[in-house]
């Protein structure tokens, strides 16, 4: 490996890669090599490009990014990968870590946290656990409230889905997603979306499999 850390960015959010490739444009010793939008992609690029490390998505169209990752390091042992999602919780980690990944981390990780994996991860490190985390678990009044279509319901809400967005991307009526707001709002003891939201995530009631 040549001392600059040759770096593909794989999701399919243009805005994210875009943000992604300028954090990385910070660090003199990281080189962004190319950018794809699916695990097809990355797949290709991998073969002709040959970086030192990916970051992966998790979540996109097509093949995923856990199965992206399953064949990739099938394919190119030497390549490291890092999974990115907006919830990078402990079971996804060891899944991802388990498909061949060195690292999963969230979306929300600072310029430090993100350049330091990548530094550990080209040296044959693995890191185990989200950055700046610890394990948890979700207080079982809380999380033993909650239906599993509540939630499906909470994960919609915490990405600021209004009510008629989640009855359409579910399958139900606006009444039944009404219903289904108003009993998470009551079991949660909050009065307003954004308030359970925040303890959705902050007590990791959800994540990105419940969508």
């Amino acid at each position: 490996m040549s001392e600059t850390i040759r770096v593909l960015v794989v999701d399919d959010h243009l805005m994210v890669r875009k943000g992604i490739a300028q954090l990385l444009a910070s660090a003199p010793e990281i080189e962004l090599v190319g950018e794809a939008d699916s695990g097809e992609a990355a797949l290709e690029l991998c073969a002709s490009l040959s970086p030192d490390i990916v970051l992966m998505d998790l979540r996109m169209p097509g093949m995923g990014g856990m199965a992206a990752t399953q064949s990739i390091h099938r394919a190119h042992p030497d390549i490291r990968i890092i999974g990115l999602s907006t919830f990078a919780e402990d079971h996804m980690v060891a899944s991802m870590v388990a498909s061949g990944a060195s690292a999963h981390l969230p979306k929300s990780v600072t310029f430090e946290e993100l350049t330091d994996a990548i530094r550990k991860v080209v040296q044959g490190a693995t890191i185990e656990r989200p950055l700046g985390t610890t394990p948890t678990q979700a207080p079982s009044h809380l999380s033993g409230a909650i239906t599993g279509q509540q939630r499906r319901v909470l994960a919609l809400l915490a990405k600021g889905f209004t009510n008629p967005e989640i009855a359409r991307y579910l399958g139900f009526s606006v009444s039944t997603a009404n219903y289904h707001v108003g009993a998470i709002l009551a079991k949660l003891g909050v009065s307003n979306r954004a308030e359970a939201a925040a303890i959705a995530v902050r007590e990791q009631l959800i994540d990105e499999f419940d969508l």
